[in-house]
């Protein structure tokens, strides 16, 4: 269902690059939008926060299919979109925290707490497993939640049923979240391990054939 989604968004996108909107424009659009997302459940308003997540989300979608319909596709707009990603997450999950901190009558405020962070630092590593394995060269493909996920995951229910009695829902979607973003964050690292670790070892052995260990240095004269 998620990966067809973009294929919604087409038409609007097609009609994007008509009026020659920029997919940079776009990008910064999603940024601001998605700090409206955290400053909506900062401000206890969990389902207007969820709905600002999910037009960013929507935004998000449409950056990267009008930089490829426009032929404006770069890397350094690459760049700053991954980068306002993660600014955009920083900004909701601290709306997120402030939420279970300082609305009334939560049923575990210091354990909402402890799953959003969870979740956002698994987020972030989420992504930057992704960085550093590209970096090294590998296509990475594997991980059970994605941005879009997480967007989804936390949008739609919120958006529907608000943060549920005591903040309950909300409490549940994060700690399932923070679960499934380190798992991803696992299934990632074992993914590099697998594709590098033999020839790191061969590397090893023949550098070491090559070169005396440290307890087999050579005497100097």
């Amino acid at each position: 269902m998620i990966a067809a989604f973009p294929r919604l968004l087409e038409p609007v996108a097609r009609a994007l690059v008509r009026m020659r909107v920029r997919p940079n424009t776009i990008t910064a659009s999603s940024a601001i939008v998605i700090v409206g997302a955290g400053t909506g459940f900062a401000l206890g308003e969990p389902r207007l926060g969820a709905l600002w997540l999910l037009v960013a989300g929507l935004l998000d979608v449409l950056d990267g299919q009008v930089a490829r319909r426009s032929g404006m596709a770069s890397r350094f707009g690459a760049f700053i979109d991954s980068s306002l990603d993660r600014l955009g997450e920083a900004v909701l999950f601290a709306g997120v925290a402030i939420y279970f901190e300082t609305e009334p009558s939560q049923w575990l405020p210091v354990l909402g707490l402890v799953f959003t962070l969870a979740t956002l630092t698994g987020s972030f590593l989420v992504s930057y497993t992704r960085a550093r394995a590209e970096g090294l060269g590998l296509e990475m493909h594997v991980g059970l939640v994605q941005r879009a996920d997480r967007i989804l995951g936390v949008g739609v229910p919120t958006l529907c049923f608000g943060a549920g009695p005591h903040g309950v829902l909300l409490l549940i979607i994060l700690g399932v979240l923070a679960a499934l973003s380190w798992a991803t964050v696992a299934q990632r690292v074992a993914y590099v391990f697998g594709a590098t670790g033999s020839t790191d070892a061969d590397a090893d052995v023949r550098h070491g054939a090559a070169t005396p260990g440290a307890h087999e240095r050579k005497p100097t004269s």
